[in-house]
């Protein structure tokens, strides 16, 4: 059996004040360094202090976070896993977007709309769960891999972490629920029954 840790990034300025950050190519806040360090801390007691595989989004807010979290380790950069691109939402808040009739057809949708000027929900989240399918596939088919791979750790972004485990997470459950704080993540099981990847939730991080 394979285990899996899904870490989001940690914190960025645009996080901290309510923004839209998908494109815009922000480094962590320097104060998350000790937080991320003793996160690191939780990651050794579960065995994940040095995993056998590390794929990161490749935005800047990954690439030091997983610096952090695994230092010295190779990263594997991913580029799909990429937060989802919002357009003209891109790098504002929703107080600046208020009165904003885009931004209010976009609420009224539920999310279902395209981000104007930049991707859909559904697009977004096709294209995550397409690279994490090949992602797995290449411990399927490379049997020295599945033979001694047995700790993968992926940082990415909330919305990529949500989009697969909505998608392969055991429970099921919605988009939404899946979110998870900076910094912080799941450990999961990774099965594959008949070619069928599933993701079982063993514990939040």
């Amino acid at each position: 059996m394979m285990e899996m840790v899904l870490i989001r990034h940690g914190k960025t300025r645009g996080n901290t004040e309510n923004r839209y950050i998908g494109t815009t190519d922000e480094p962590l806040l320097a104060s998350e360094t000790g937080r991320l360090q003793n996160k690191r801390e939780v990651l050794s007691g579960i065995g994940f202090e040095v995993p056998d595989f590390l794929f990161v989004s490749p935005m800047k807010r990954c690439v030091e976070t997983a610096d952090i979290l695994f230092p010295g380790m190779k990263q594997t950069p991913v580029r799909d896993f990429r937060e989802c691109a919002f357009g003209d939402f891109e790098n504002r808040n929703y107080l600046e977007l208020q009165g904003n009739e885009a931004y209010q057809r976009w609420i009224d949708s539920g999310g279902t709309l395209p981000f104007p000027g930049g991707e859909s929900m559904a697009s977004f989240q096709a294209r995550v769960c397409r690279a994490f399918l090949e992602l797995t596939a290449s411990f399927r088919e490379d049997s020295s891999a599945t033979d001694h791979a047995h700790h993968i750790a992926v940082v990415a972004h909330g919305g990529t972490i949500m989009a697969i485990l909505e998608r392969f997470g055991i429970p099921h459950r919605g988009y939404f629920d899946w979110h998870v704080k900076n910094g912080c993540g799941f450990l999961v099981s990774l099965e594959n029954r008949d070619g069928n990847i599933r993701l079982p939730v063993i514990q939040s991080i």
